[in-house]
């Protein structure tokens, strides 16, 4: 057999197999500073910082970190919407060998509360509006010393935050005091190998809470390596200096953290930050910016982007030029307005245990909608039986899809029994169900795991079935994904009530709202007198999963 037949219909200038350096992930940004000192590494509202200035100030808060304890091993957490701070503070971490733990600054206090204990971090860089949050939290886990910034400090032209002026608790330090504190950028020297752990990132699982994948420094170089070759046929083209990165994804997500910011390291390119997204605004930054070399994005973003009302008038192929979607399947009309725009246009698939994209279509070369493409640079993918993953099924036939890659994540922090189920003989497992074609195009036709993809974020049903059995009225309750034409999908929960009880769905979306991040909470509320269950009493998902596609289809 071939192998690796699928690398014929990969771009020009995109190698067949994947050399990548054998260097901690943050050489790149130390390469990108001496190759291009000058060049802006970050626009923030307008205010820029270069490739050299993010490199220094890096070294300086990692100095400061040190003269605080933090050393090889220890774990910060990143609590951080996207800002410079969040940057400044990645670096700092990985080079005195410490590990980043990303945190979703949306967390409720009990997402929250479980990072912080399967981590045990010695440190939280934080902000001033999470302020509250992060008081209340220090009250129920260890101890750990809390580093405070304002998200408006590196905006030139507003005036910083001070210690004084944000009433930080005793202990508590302000970000930029400590790094303007710090020592010339001579933080200690260690040694720092490929295989160390780079990062911690969440990811969710159907058994409760998210889990923390382990993703080395070898994750991180073999994935931006293998993501920047991908769109090389055609980012080549854009001299350096006009390179741009929309970042508007957020960088505590891997999608984010490879494909805005490492990607933009590795090639040069000015990261646009953007911290919060809001169409109108973000149509305004857009009219400032000449041109995005390459944006990353959800379907929901392109989809808000491509509708309104300043497209037009903004001639958007000549503003984008490679999007790149993920997060969910991108709607047919969708891919047909992006294309009918002029705009180069990638959709791909990823995972957090695959330190982001696995499988994608080709920039210039043969797509096939409805696809998630063919293995990225460096991958191995086949499809297997869904009774015990052993064996390898034909073309046409449905299979789970299993990854072999220098960019597959090295197991969960502290949860050996859940790394064995799903990494097994350097493969992971990974719960998506496909179909391959005759060409090696896979097609994603169901999920073995029940999780929602809705707006980009992962979602998982038993989380959100956890919190509706907490409510007083509610029996039983089931939660999946409905299609939706913005979201991709929306979070539809089936309930019981007690016997002699009555509800609204509106009372029990509140319920639901106070306990669960925005993005988790059902959009939609079903009563029923019953669900559907096994001869041994299981609800059943799928059958309620089934009678949702067959009101779809009858509606359409």
């Amino acid at each position: 057999m071939e192998h690796r037949p699928w690398t014929k219909l990969y771009d020009t200038n995109t190698p067949a197999t994947l050399r990548y350096p054998q260097v901690p992930i943050q050489e790149f940004l130390r390469v990108a500073a001496n190759l291009a000192p000058n060049k802006p590494a970050i626009d923030y509202h307008g205010s820029l910082m270069t490739f050299r200035e993010l490199r220094q100030a890096s070294l300086r808060l990692a100095a400061a970190l040190a003269a605080q304890g933090i050393g090889k091993g220890d774990r910060v957490a990143l609590h951080l919407p996207n800002c410079p701070q969040y940057i400044l503070a990645y670096y700092a971490v990985l080079h005195l060998g410490a590990i980043v733990v990303n945190v979703n600054p949306q967390y409720t206090p009990a997402e929250l509360k479980h990072v912080m204990d399967t981590t045990t971090p010695r440190a939280m860089i934080t902000f001033d509006l999470a302020m509250p949050q992060v008081q209340a939290l220090l009250q129920t886990v260890e101890p750990f010393l809390v580093v405070v910034t304002a998200l408006q400090d590196f905006i030139k032209g507003v005036p910083a935050s001070t210690a004084r002026g944000l009433d930080l608790p005793e202990g508590w330090r302000h970000f930029s005091q400590l790094l303007d504190g710090a020592p010339a950028a001579r933080p200690p020297r260690v040694a720092v190998h490929c295989q160390d752990p780079a990062v911690i990132m969440f990811t969710g699982g159907t058994t409760g809470f998210p889990k923390g994948a382990v993703l080395t420094h070898a994750n991180y170089v073999s994935s931006a390596t293998a993501c920047a070759l991908w769109g090389e046929g055609s980012l080549r083209m854009i001299p350096v200096e006009r390179r741009t990165v929309m970042a508007v994804l957020p960088l505590f997500h891997v999608f984010g953290q490879i494909c805005c910011l490492q990607y933009a390291v590795y090639t040069g390119a000015t990261m646009i930050l953007v911290p919060k997204f809001d169409i109108d605004q973000f149509m305004g930054t857009l009219e400032r910016i000449p041109e995005i070399a390459y944006f990353p994005a959800v379907p929901t973003l392109a989809h808000a982007i491509v509708n309104h009302a300043k497209a037009g008038q903004l001639e958007l192929d000549r503003k984008i030029k490679l999007l790149n979607t993920g997060g969910g399947p991108m709607p047919l009309s969708l891919i047909e307005q992006v294309e009918d725009l002029g705009i180069l246009y990638s959709e791909g698939w990823g995972m957090t245990e695959t330190t982001s994209l696995g499988i994608a279509n080709p920039f210039i070369g043969l797509k096939k909608h409805g696809s998630i493409g063919i293995p990225l640079v460096g991958a191995d993918v086949k499809l297997v039986d869904l009774e015990s993953g052993e064996h390898e099924v034909p073309t046409g036939t449905p299979g789970e899809i299993a990854i072999k890659a220098p960019y597959v994540m090295s197991g969960y922090w502290h949860n050996p029994e859940e790394t064995a189920k799903q990494l097994k003989s350097g493969w992971l497992h990974t719960g998506d169900v496909a179909v391959k074609d005759d060409d090696g195009y896979i097609f994603i036709v169901d999920r073995k795991k029940d999780m929602i993809i809705a707006g980009g974020f992962n979602i998982y049903p038993r989380e959100i079935d956890e919190v509706l059995f907490q409510h007083p009225k509610v029996s039983q309750a089931v939660t999946l994904g409905v299609p939706d034409p913005y979201r991709g999908e929306t979070v539809k929960a089936f309930v019981v009530l007690k016997p002699g009880e009555s509800a609204t769905a509106q009372e029990i979306i509140a319920f639901c709202r106070e306990r669960l991040t925005g993005y988790k909470v059902p959009r939609q509320i079903e009563f029923r007198e019953s669900l559907p269950k096994s001869a041994v009493g299981k609800l059943l998902r799928k059958a309620l999963r089934d009678e949702e596609l067959a009101k779809q289809k009858e509606g359409a």
